[in-house]
């Protein structure tokens, strides 16, 4: 066989098994292989009455920890101390493959500072909460800056609620003024409402470092873009820029790794308020879950995200975000579920967390509303079956 009968041979031999390799593969999108390939199940809503528990209001729960230890959440109230102390709530919850059929509240812890004394009215506003390896747990506290309240992330003891350790949180975060005066900072009643960890982790010394994650519920001050008209004289709909921090938690004091832009999807029609409510890690690999919330004239918006933060740029040296960002890849997001396809009345979810594995075997996921301390609420728990086809 001449050498160039051979080379005829050895091409269309290549092109054959490059045909039958790409016929016999399934082609892997972009998409694919930035998320998880997950979905959610609605299983069931539970209707906590309204009650009181050992001289305190049970409401304003506005984020759940789940205690795979000991088969218990805690819930977090967002109480800036005025109905009772700053609190958090130990909640057993019965769930099943088809819903949740009761939940009860067995225990009340206070938050206290490093004296041992429970905090004061509007000294703290609780919203964001994450239960450590070590039995701690992390809450993050909003900031209203017209009661003087900065944003905060603290390690508090599960056991007692003392105050063990607070976060050095960056400067471009903390208001410097209230009202039309302020020029940086978060926004009143807008900033750290999402509070995660890493699903594993401990102390360097034992293991995976605890990598914990916050984001603000709006744009910082500097971070918000002008409103612009249409030819109606109506405001167009504007993309909020959020910011998304990630500590490293060792021995030594927590150091921020990393930032991140995070954009919210545009809010629906008719609404009021958009914001970033909660996050969820889910794996070690910078995926999460992402709530949105909107609420106007046509009510309550919940929609679920997948967010990937893998490929984001980090944003800790920008000083500002307004404006076109060409140079900054913002974190990627995918529309998990929206919630209005549920078919049922909702109330103002905020705090999510993966619970306990339900009898199917699959993954148990749980919100919480937030009902403000107010009548015309509720306090709303639904259930979820989270899967994944990986």
């Amino acid at each position: 066989m001449s050498k160039s009968v051979k080379t005829l041979v050895l091409a269309l031999a290549v092109t054959l098994l490059s045909f039958l390799a790409a016929c016999s593969l399934p082609q892997v999108s972009a998409q694919q292989r930035t998320f998880l390939d997950l979905s959610l199940e609605f299983l069931g809503e539970y209707k906590l009455p309204k009650l009181k528990f050992k001289d305190t209001t049970v409401g304003g729960l506005s984020a759940l920890a789940y205690d795979r230890k000991s088969d218990r959440f805690y819930a977090l109230s967002d109480d800036q101390s005025v109905y009772a102390p700053a609190r958090f709530y130990t909640l057993k919850l019965s769930l099943g493959n088809r819903g949740i059929q009761k939940v009860e509240v067995e225990n009340v812890t206070f938050l206290k500072g490093q004296d041992g004394q429970t905090f004061p009215k509007y000294t703290i506003d609780p919203e964001g909460i994450a239960l450590s390896p070590q039995r701690t747990l992390f809450i993050s506290s909003e900031g209203v800056s017209r009661n003087s309240i900065p944003p905060s992330i603290q390690e508090f003891d599960l056991q007692t609620g003392r105050l063990r350790q607070k976060f050095s949180i960056p400067q471009r975060y903390i208001p410097d003024a209230t009202g039309d005066k302020q020029q940086r900072g978060v926004q009143d009643n807008l900033g750290f409402e999402a509070l995660t960890l890493n699903p594993t982790g401990s102390t360097p010394a034992s293991g995976e470092p605890i990598r914990l994650f916050t984001a603000t519920e709006s744009a910082l001050v500097q971070d918000r873009d002008p409103i612009q008209l249409d030819e109606r004289g109506n405001p167009k709909p504007l993309i909020i820029k959020s910011r998304l921090l990630h500590y490293l938690i060792s021995d030594r004091s927590p150091i921020i790794l990393s930032e991140h832009l995070y954009q919210l999807s545009l809010a629906p029609p008719g609404a009021q308020y958009h914001g970033l409510v909660e996050l969820l890690a889910i794996d070690q690999g910078g995926h999460f879950l992402s709530v949105e919330r909107s609420f106007g004239i046509f009510g309550v918006n919940i929609r679920i995200f997948q967010i990937a933060t893998g490929a984001a740029t980090d944003t800790s040296r920008i000083v500002s975000l307004k404006g076109e960002l060409r140079a900054v890849e913002p974190v990627k997001k995918k529309l998990l579920l929206d919630l209005k396809e549920l078919g049922i009345s909702l109330d103002n979810l905020e705090g999510m967390a993966k619970g306990p594995t339900l009898p199917d075997g699959s993954q148990s996921l749980v919100l919480v509303s937030d009902d403000n301390f107010s009548d015309r609420q509720i306090t709303q728990f639904l259930l979820f079956r989270l899967k994944s086809g990986r």
